[in-house]
């Protein structure tokens, strides 16, 4: 089987004294019929090339598919009279959303049913799922092709009818005023940017919704939400590293926004509203943020008051108000925290877990005025669980006397022991003597002797930390002998935010190499051994496995890189892409030669050089807002025409969706028995299926 081959049309720009040659430029041009025909060629090639394996593929997906429980239904959550629900049906790809009145014994109601929505289309995703506040009206919206535009609808709840309302070119924002008859929602500019923001009238022509806000600043998108007590609605603008907000009264369908402070570049702030106060969480003059609070009534930045003081120990990440208490949401020496603070006593204290590593969040609290408020938490080994936690006890002095009861732990099909798996948390020193969490988990009789494989995952941009949750589909690594590992790199927010910021701009190359320090720590402590790791990561997590082959190709078997952000350079210098002029203020905008000096060395297609690199398997989503299609199918042609080893490298592209890939819960999981297949062919793991 020959590899697809694709044509060097060289094409040449020059800046700052230099002239980049670009061979694969003209796979941009999706219109262009070649281009369809490579991608196409390329997916077939990997078809032939998994052939032999195809029932290895099949029973994977069977293995995936028995751990998933295939009729479930998510804990109910209230809002006023109503309890709201999701449950999930064998066979079917989607979910269907119910809600029951009065009592949970009351009769079901559906109130959308995604399967019917996706009928006959290859793709579908629900964005926008509000409910007006009388109950009587949804507002939701679809994508159906992965490009996240979305189109709104609005049905009639007591009649199933549709409205005659249909918007399109909407993105994920929407907020109902409390009248029932009027709503906010964001629009898309030509870059799919959400850029304005509009107010419609339930029965009144969309073409005559009245503009609120419009964004000129090309590096700030517009958003809005709602407080927790339904009082206020915000808007929001901001980009990587600076916001501001306004507000108005939810109960006023014709107000005028106000604003809460004027943005400065650098400050991010985010507003919530409790009893006539607004609680300000802030970065000013605060690294790892502080909590300010001020009256309504004086919202502006010189009114604020501190009321939890700056930690550079701590990172805090949210506040979610109730009548009574606050719950903050932290982030202490990597793990996550939840700090509940009764107002009236100022009494507080953190929620207690005994994993060593471990994911907790806030979940579904809708109602505000509540004693009990409601946690997801998952490890390494313990199942997605939702906790009730009874606030009524956080005064009391030991932790085993306050409430915390288990409303739903995740099942697993044919049983699950976790007693069988170990999860630890280490710490590898990279580079500059920075210690590197690494988070690992493994069956009990794994032996540490350096002969078993380990699978390595990373991420490290954004901020964004890479929490350890469990995965019923990681068991069918974990079980053929694989050890699996996060690595809490910087460019993510693990230790706090500078940890992320001196993973950003001209530090971004710390984060490579604290990734290939997590691998060489591992295979120093005999988890495993150098060439018997696979790496894998997705979008800024695909730059980060581009990056890192290229620096040490040798140490990895096998590398995965889904939708990746590899054509970093030429993306940056092209300032009318989607998306471009945001992310100046993660890499740098190479307008500056000395950011396009540092990007230019890192930047995973630009550095592909004549040498052998691992197994290599790519994928991509042919309507990919986020990293375009040919950004993985130019680093796969210009891989093909340099490296020099006989290592598979495969591209797949979904000719169906977007940057999350499959949107149907099984279609996923075909995608995930695809990646296994690959993985245990290279490591000839087959025997042991």
């Amino acid at each position: 089987m020959q590899p697809p081959h694709a044509a060097k049309l060289a094409h040449q720009i020059e800046i700052h004294g230099d002239a980049i040659v670009d061979d694969y430029f003209w796979l941009r041009d999706r219109d262009n019929p070649q281009v369809m025909e490579y991608l196409k060629a390329e997916n077939d090639y990997t078809e032939q090339v998994l052939q032999p394996h195809a029932e290895l593929r099949e029973s994977l997906f069977q293995e995936l598919k028995a751990q998933v429980k295939e009729d479930d239904l998510s804990v109910p959550v209230k809002k006023d009279d109503y309890y709201y629900y999701s449950r999930v049906a064998a066979g079917k790809q989607y979910a269907i959303h119910c809600r029951k009145r009065g009592d949970l014994n009351s009769p079901e109601e559906i109130i959308l049913d995604e399967n019917q929505l996706a009928e006959g289309k290859p793709y579908f995703q629900l964005g926008t799922f509000s409910i007006s506040p009388n109950h009587q009206l949804l507002a939701y919206a679809e994508d159906i092709d992965g490009s996240e535009t979305y189109t709104l609808r609005i049905k009639n709840l007591a009649t199933g009818e549709l409205l005659p309302e249909s918007i399109a070119n909407t993105y994920y924002s929407l907020e109902w005023v409390n009248d029932n008859q009027t709503f906010y929602y964001t629009v898309l500019d030509d870059n799919l940017r959400p850029y304005r923001l509009y107010r419609h009238t339930i029965g009144q022509p969309i073409e005559g919704d009245e503009l609120i806000y419009e964004e000129q600043d090309s590096q700030f998108f517009v958003g809005c939400d709602k407080s927790r007590d339904d009082r206020y609605i915000f808007l929001t603008t901001g980009g990587k590293i600076t916001s501001e907000q306004y507000f108005i009264s939810a109960d006023e369908p014709h107000g005028t926004f106000s604003i809460v402070t004027p943005r400065q570049k650098g400050h991010e702030y985010s507003v919530s509203h409790h009893e006539g106060f607004f609680y300000i969480l802030t970065n000013d003059n605060a690294q790892n943020f502080r909590i300010m609070r001020t009256l309504v009534s004086q919202p502006q930045q010189q009114y604020w008051v501190e009321y939890i003081a700056h930690d550079p120990d701590r990172l805090i990440e949210g506040i979610d108000e109730f009548k009574d208490y606050l719950i903050i949401s932290e982030r202490y020496q990597g793990l996550g925290q939840l700090r509940a603070i009764e107002l009236q006593s100022q009494a507080s204290h953190y929620l207690e877990f005994d994993d060593p590593t471990y994911l907790v969040f806030g979940a579904a609290n809708w109602e505000y005025d509540t004693q009990k408020f409601r946690f997801g938490y998952t490890s390494l080994v313990s199942p997605m669980t939702v906790f009730e936690y009874d606030l009524r006890s956080l005064g009391v002095g030991s932790a085993e006397s306050r409430s915390k009861t288990i409303l739903k732990q995740n099942e697993i099909p044919g049983g699950y022991d976790p007693n069988q798996y170990h999860s630890e948390r280490i710490f590898a020193r990279s580079h500059d003597g920075v210690e590197v969490p690494i988070s690992i988990v493994y069956r009990r009789d794994f032996k540490r002797d350096g002969t078993q494989p380990l699978y390595l995952y990373g991420y490290g941009s954004y901020g964004a930390s890479i929490d350890p949750g469990f995965s019923t589909n990681r068991l069918s690594l974990l079980d053929r002998g694989f050890v699996y590992a996060i690595a809490h790199i910087r460019g993510g927010s693990e230790l706090g935010r500078y940890w992320y910021e001196s993973g950003k701009f001209l530090r971004k190359k710390n984060t490579f190499l604290d990734f290939v320090a997590c691998a060489e720590h591992l295979i120093a402590e005999k988890y495993t051994s150098a060439g018997n790791i696979a790496i894998a990561g997705g979008s800024a997590g695909g730059l980060l496995v581009g990056a890192t082959i290229n620096l040490k190709p040798e140490l990895f078997k096998a590398a995965i890189a889904q939708v990746p952000f590899v054509d970093v350079l030429n993306t940056m210098l092209d300032a009318d892409l989607p998306l471009t002029q945001l992310e100046y203020d993660e890499w740098g905008n190479p307008a500056d030669e000395e950011f396009y000096r540092y990007i230019r060395s890192y930047s995973p297609y630009d550095n592909v050089e004549a040498k052998a690199y691992p197994h290599l398997l790519i994928t991509a989503g042919l309507n990919d807002p986020r990293v375009t299609y040919w950004e993985p199918a130019k680093w796969t042609a210009k891989l093909r025409s340099l490296k020099t080893d006989n290592n598979l490298l495969l591209l797949k592209t979904n000719l169906d969706s977007g940057h999350g890939g499959a949107s149907g819960r099984y279609e996923y999981l075909k995608d995930i028995a695809l990646e296994y297949t690959f993985l245990l062919t290279v490591f000839e793991k087959v025997s042991n299926v």
